[in-house]
């Protein structure tokens, strides 16, 4: 059966697209409601005709597609937290107000400079049940206090909203968090938080209790800091400790999906597992008791690893064939896949808007629907080179597959993949099967010096072969533009060549010379929007200021500091930079007058002083002036006060209310981001 003539594919399809149409539309509950009921109605309808008249199964087949759609519409907004009428941020009225929140830690975070961070459930809210989750930053103390899991804390602070990028063109990490039914964040420190006896003795409790006691067993045992931290990831899917030096090293070298528990990890469990359980019966009774073992422990492993979208598609679906295994029934992995995909965003939507979720899935696909075909293009007969033959071809298929994604997401490229995973991919089967046997050692407290050196040692080579790739930066493809109209397009001729080379036909041919027309048209309107684009911005830049002025594809940076690959300034610029297609740039030092499309922008920095003789249209304040703001609005009168992050935040609450009080409109970019005058 071909992959497309599946039902349940375009059922899959039509499906996630409900839910992406829900995420961008927002429909209210009740819509929803409406739009399920008529499509479930009409599809009865049809069904019911469809058994009496042939030409009404066209009819049919549309109806339940659109069942399909509405189902997947549904889902999105029944998951979305906002519309639940306990959820607390139906009692947020501002930043302003304080409210006593007790929480209940769920997830730990990878800490920031200045904060240990946690997801958190709401239990209450000013002494009202309440419910929902949401970020909460605890500011680092002297005392390095550290939360266990399921700690129940109550909060006297205040509720802060998501807020937008800072910068232009920046990951919106708000954004993010809404999509994962996280609403809003909480600041505080030590003192505002009263630390409850009771602990929630939840899933994520005994979950981080097992995680804990198997770290602080191996860390007693000399393991070294870094290799045990990847070991952590790769076994325990928790990757906050990782040296952030090697975690680059794993993305420039094509190899940072090892670090991220998913079908590889999952793969090699079940197999370890099998083998544990060869001696089982191959009977009735044998083969019930051997799913049940494989489906605790798979499920078990899932909740270990901290349920992130990836564990938990890999392990649905390696339940689905260990199920297929002990029931001596051949498996259709793209069915088993689409299943997986199907039944996990009924009961979570908020997955599909996971990159790693979306990587998971089309780099799986691709395996699954690709790599037979590329497979055929050569066939040795030596087992070695069959074995890496096989490895190439998988890789391959899978970076065909996420090639379009991951440089929308990421905008970079690297060029070896495929020599990173014809080293990794044999090595890692072995420290999986090692390390799952230390961690399980680990927990009972009895780690053989042996098995823990091994281990080490075997991370450490892996680490340095990383190393030595991702050093080679000539093959490391960066910085490159890429928008969602040139996704979709490089997708449609991504399927056209592939369907044309299976079974070539004049159709096909047509199909992939159109997709290639609208990829080259999609680059090029892209391009010439941005060419007959000028716009001058203002950044938020910690404590320093950036002006840049951008007419179609040529920028000036307007700043005082030097700006390299490591500055600040260069990593606020960057994805503004690549996102407009600019490759260079020049840098001029700050002016104090700007003229820009009929409009005068006067900047006033530190030493206060300004000219008498121009009335600007927008007026800039950088560097905490020492001026009389009132008096200077009188006589300039803009029409619009930008303070950029430069200043003291005291000064900026002042100005405020200076511009409130004359009834000026007023823009601090370290509160609202960066200010654009088009």
């Amino acid at each position: 059966m071909k992959i497309y003539h599946f039902p349940l594919s375009k059922i899959t399809f039509f499906f996630v697209l409900g839910i992406l149409i829900s995420n961008y539309v927002n429909p209210k509950p009740q819509t929803a409601w409406i739009l399920l009921l008529i499509s479930g109605i009409l599809f009865l309808v049809f069904y019911f005709f469809a058994k009496v008249n042939f030409l009404q199964k066209v009819y049919f087949g549309f109806f339940a597609l659109f069942l399909s759609f509405s189902a997947g519409l549904f889902t999105q907004v029944v998951h979305c937290d906002f519309y639940k009428k306990d959820n607390y941020i139906h009692e947020y009225v501002g930043e302003n107000k304080l409210h006593l929140i007790e929480v209940s830690l769920k997830e730990k975070l990878k800490n920031s400079l200045y904060s240990q961070r946690f997801v958190a459930t709401v239990l209450k809210i000013d002494n009202k049940e309440s419910s929902g989750k949401i970020l909460l930053n605890i500011e680092n103390d002297s005392l390095n206090q550290s939360f266990q899991i399921g700690t129940k804390l109550k909060i006297h602070t205040k509720i802060t909203q998501h807020k937008l990028p800072k910068n232009p063109n920046q990951f919106d990490y708000g954004r993010y968090l809404s999509q994962k039914s996280i609403l809003a964040q909480v600041y505080c420190n030590i003192s505002d938080i009263q630390i409850s006896s009771e602990i929630d003795r939840n899933i994520w409790y005994y979950a981080a209790k097992i995680r804990n006691r198997i770290i602080e067993n191996l860390q007693k045992s000399g393991f070294n800091a870094n290799e045990l931290n990847v070991a952590i990831a790769l076994i325990l899917g928790q990757q906050q400790d990782i040296n952030p030096e090697i975690l680059q090293d794993y993305q420039f070298a094509g190899a940072v999906h090892i670090l991220s528990v998913s079908g590889l990890h999952v793969g090699i469990l079940l197999v370890f597992i099998n083998f544990l359980l060869f001696r089982l019966a191959k009977n009735r009774s044998g083969n019930i008791i051997r799913f049940c073992i494989i489906f605790i422990s798979l499920w078990s492993f899932a909740i270990l690893a901290g349920l992130s979208p990836s564990v938990i598609r890999s392990v649905t679906m390696f339940s689905f064939i260990a199920a297929g295994m002990c029931l001596n029934r051949e498996n259709n992995i793209f069915h088993t896949l689409l299943v997986s995909l199907l039944l996990i965003l009924v009961v979570s939507p908020s997955f599909l808007f996971d990159v790693g979720f979306q990587l998971s899935y089309v780099s799986l696909f691709f395996i699954i629907w690709v790599q037979p075909m590329l497979k055929k293009m050569w066939s040795p007969k030596n087992k070695i080179i069959i074995y890496l033959w096989d490895i190439i071809t998988v890789s391959f298929a899978a970076q065909i597959g996420v090639f379009p994604i991951s440089v929308y997401y990421f905008h970079q490229f690297p060029g070896l993949f495929f020599i990173t995973n014809l080293i990794v991919l044999p090595a890692i089967g072995i420290i999986m099967g090692l390390g799952i046997l230390v961690m399980i050692l680990a927990f009972f407290g009895q780690v053989p010096t042996v098995f823990v050196k091994s281990l080490e040692f075997f991370i450490w080579l892996m680490n340095w072969i990383i190393n030595k790739i991702a050093s080679v930066e000539t093959f490391i493809i960066q910085d490159i533009p890429f928008n969602i109209s040139i996704l979709i397009a490089f997708y449609l001729l991504l399927f056209g060549i592939i369907f044309w080379l299976k079974k070539p036909n004049f159709q096909k041919l047509i199909f992939v010379f159109m997709s290639f027309l609208l990829l080259q048209f999609s680059y090029f309107f892209t391009l010439h929007q941005n060419n007959t684009q000028s716009e001058t911005i203002v950044f938020n830049v910690s404590k320093s200021s950036m002006f840049v002025e951008r007419i179609g594809g040529k920028a000036v940076v307007f700043c005082n500091d030097s700006i390299d690959k490591n500055s600040y300034h260069f990593k606020a610029l960057k994805s503004y930079l690549v996102a407009h297609f600019i490759k260079n740039f020049e840098i001029l030092p700050l002016k104090d007058l700007y003229f820009f499309n009929d409009k005068k922008i006067v900047v006033i920095d530190s030493l206060g002083i300004y000219s008498t003789a121009i009335r600007p249209d927008i007026l800039v304040l950088r560097q905490s002036p020492k001026i009389n703001l009132d008096r200077l609005l009188l006589f300039y009168n803009p029409k619009m006060i930008v303070a950029d992050g430069s200043n003291y935040k005291s000064y900026v609450k002042l100005w405020r209310l200076s511009c409130l009080k004359n009834k000026i409109l007023f823009h601090a970019t370290a509160e609202k981001g960066f200010y654009k005058i088009e």
